[in-house]
This record gives structure tokens, C-alpha cells and sequence, in this order.
């Protein structure tokens, strides 16, 4: 399919009301300022979050069909909270390799093994930068400490002000009755992972992964009436819900003899799906399509050995069968459905979808000014390789 998922190697939130906490394989992934009623220095938290750039610049070499791309980070929400105004999280890329660690939220003893507010890698090991930063990096510092929190550090970042048009970021705005999941296009940074970029001229940088903040307008600021809270699940939760990163290509093909059905009475059938893959595996499926009622004529041979083909505007989606939520959504441009003399067809990549579930395919086509949707219960599993 022209939708590819890959899942984190390491992600962790940074917290200013615990410098040296590390919370590495906690299940959620917090971004948030709050102000505790026992004191009225806010605390804020950020994320980190970083996929495997072996596998990253292995989809942009060897999955991806012409030089037309998209990439987005998702995180899907566990809970959210005083979002009564707009809020921004914005998305930068880290510019230091930080450390995952072992640690949780609210261990006792804290776990100081890996990335914290303070520490990059662990309690002891390099600061995050207060300054003297290199070109085109930044990050946060005012220089004071109140009731024992530390006001500044919390990461490092690329700004890219100075060698892209604009800034260097990616940003979503969340509403009081918005979707909560974060759902960003960070086709730029990606792009200054993999060789600067093919569009503007962006420095290459080095993959540090993601740093996922509020807004500097939002971030410490001591009004109750702001305390945004986002908690995301992590890559080590327990649910379907891990953050991804996923590319969307257009790698359809519309070239065929086959006569085009004109009805909205059709029955459309899934072949080539064995009902079982394994994780890494790649499978074409193909569309049997023809009318539900055919008009009545004199002749030979069967009325239903004749294979029509859906309009150039047709596409597919894919459900988890237990939650019913669309784990790859209708989309114009990246799940179009491709034809041949054969038949139409579409591919999937397993990989993209989480092993031991079940899953189900959806058809959508627009025939005389009518929308079809055909949820025929075309079912698959996707099982561990």
C-alpha cells in the first residue's frame, strides 16, 4: 500500500519538577504545564520521541515510488485535559543523542539511567545546553530555580531559522473540542535527516528524533487558567496505540482494456487474500467486480465470468476489526486503487500494521454522482513472522 508505518526505537518525557528522572519505558508519553495548588511554579513537561534511521532512509530508497512524498508523526491520546483555549504543540528535531533508560513515573527510588530534564544521557552525564549553542540549535534556560524546580534545560533543538523557509517545525493546534491526537507533518525534518532536502536548501542533520513541546507563550506560565495536559501512549504501552511515523506515496496505476461498471448496484470481491500474513509480508490484493443484478441478455456464457473495473476514483481503507477505528483512513491521494487488464488491485504492507489482530478492508468509489462504500467483511490477521 502507499502507507508505510514504522514504530519508535526509543522514546521518554522529560519532567522540570524531577530533573534527573529518567521515565524511559513509562507507558505514557506527557507534554504539559501544570501549576500544583501546593505552589505556584509551573512544571512542564516535554517528549522525546526517535525512529531508526536505517529504516527510514530504507522506505525513501527502496519502498517509495517517485519523488513525491509525505511523512507525518502520530500519537494517539490517553488523556487530555484544560485544553479550553487553543493549544500548540509543536514538534522539533533533537540535536543531541540522548539515552533511552530504564525508568518510570514515580519510581522510588527515582531511575537516573537515561535521558532527563537536566541530564542528556544520564544524572551525571552531559547538561542539556544553556547556552553557547551551535548554529541553527536552541533551547530553553532562565537561569533560576524556584522551590527547588528547575525553571530551564529540557532538551535541545534544531531552530533551522537561517538555511529554510521558516522555521524548522512542525505544529498542530488543539481546540477545546478537537481531536486529541496528535497527527503532525514533519515531512522537513525528515527530509533534513535523510540528505537536506530535495525541495529547499536545508543542512543535513543528524536523527536525534523528535522534541515535543507547548508553545513558549504557554509553557511556564503560572495562570490556572492554563494548564494544558496531553499524555500520549508511549512505545512501550500495552495497547494498539505506540506512536508511529508514518510515509504516504501515490503509487497507483489506472491502465486497462477492462469495461468500467456503470451501476451502483455492484458486488464487489476480494481475491488473492489467504486471510493470514506474516508481519513482513507484502500482498497484492485484487478486486472482482461486477454488477449485483446484470441486465438480462441472450447469450453462451455465464453472465458473471465477465470482470468489470472501479472508476479511477476509487480507494480503499483498512478498520482494526476490535476497535473499529481506521488504522489507514479513505485518502485521495495515497490510497488510490490501481488497475491493470486483470483487474483492480491495491498492495499493503503488513509491517505497518500491528501483529495478532484482525483487520478489515473497506472500498470507497464514486459511480453517477453517488459515494459507495462497500464494508463486505473482507477480513485479514497480520500474525508474527
Amino acid at each position: 500500500m502507499a502507507v508505510y508505518k514504522l514504530f519508535p526505537e526509543k522514546d521518554t518525557t522529560l519532567y522540570s519538577a524531577f530533573p534527573a528522572q529518567n521515565t524511559g519505558i513509562d507507558a505514557i508519553l506527557e507534554v504539559s504545564n501544570t501549576v500544583p495548588s501546593i505552589s505556584p511554579s509551573p512544571r512542564v513537561a516535554r517528549s522525546l520521541v526517535q525512529f531508526n534511521q536505517i529504516e527510514i532512509e530504507d522506505v525513501i530508497d527502496n519502498k517509495i515510488s517517485g519523488s513525491s512524498w509525505s511523512g507525518s508523526l502520530k500519537l494517539f491520546i490517553s488523556e487530555a485535559q484544560g485544553i479550553n483555549l487553543d493549544t500548540i504543540i509543536k514538534a522539533y528535531p533533537a540535536s543531541e543523542n540522548w539515552g533511552n533508560g530504564t525508568g518510570e513515573y514515580g519510581d522510588s527510588p527515582q531511575t537516573v539511567n537515561g535521558s532527563s530534564w537536566k541530564y542528556i544521557e544520564y544524572s551525571g552525564s552531559d547538561i542539556w545546553k544553556t547556552g553557547g549553542y551551535t548554529p541553527y540549535v536552541t533551547g530553553s534556560y532562565s537561569g533560576s530555580i524556584s522551590n527547588g524546580l528547575v525553571m530551564g534545560v529540557g532538551g535541545n533543538w534544531y531552530t533551522g531559522s537561517s538555511y529554510i523557509d521558516g522555521e524548522i517545525v512542525s505544529t498542530q493546534t488543539f481546540g477545546l473540542r478537537s481531536e486529541k491526537d496528535l497527527n503532525m507533518n514533519v515531512t522537513k525534518i525528515i527530509d533534513a535527516w535523510y540528505t537536506g532536502s530535495k525541495d529547499s536548501p536545508i543542512n543535513k542533520i543528524d536523527n536525534n528524533g523528535f522534541l515535543l513541546k507547548l508553545t513558549s507563550s504557554i509553557e511556564y506560565n503560572p495562570s490556572r487558567s492554563i494548564q494544558p495536559t496531553f499524555k500520549y501512549y508511549s512505545v512501550d504501552t500495552n495497547t494498539i496505540y505506540p506512536p508511529t511515523l508514518e510515509f504516504k506515496w501515490d503509487d497507483s496505476s489506472y491502465s486497462t482494456t477492462l469495461t468500467e461498471i456503470s451501476t451502483t448496484d455492484l458486488f464487489i470481491g476480494l481475491d488473492s487474500n489467504p486471510g493470514v500474513f506474516y508481519s513482513e509480508s507484502i500482498n497484492r490484493f485484487r478486486l472482482n467486480v461486477r454488477p449485483e443484478f446484470p441486465v438480462r441478455t441472450f447469450q453462451t456464457s455465464s453472465l458473471y465470468t465477465e470482470n468489470f473495473v472501479l472508476p479511477t476514483s476509487s480507494y480503499y481503507a483498512i478498520k482494526d476489526l476490535d476497535t473499529n477505528e481506521f488504522v489507514v483512513d479513505f485518502d485521495d491521494n495515497f490510497t488510490k486503487i490501481s488497475c491493470d487488464n486483470t483487474s483492480n488491485y491495491f498492495d499493503i504492507y503488513m509491517n505497518g500494521l500491528e501483529p495478532e489482530r484482525y483487520y478489515k478492508i473497506l472500498i470507497k468509489t464514486f459511480i453517477n454522482n453517488s459515494t459507495i462504500i462497500k464494508d463486505e467483511d473482507y477480513y485479514f490477521k497480520v500474525i508474527n513472522g
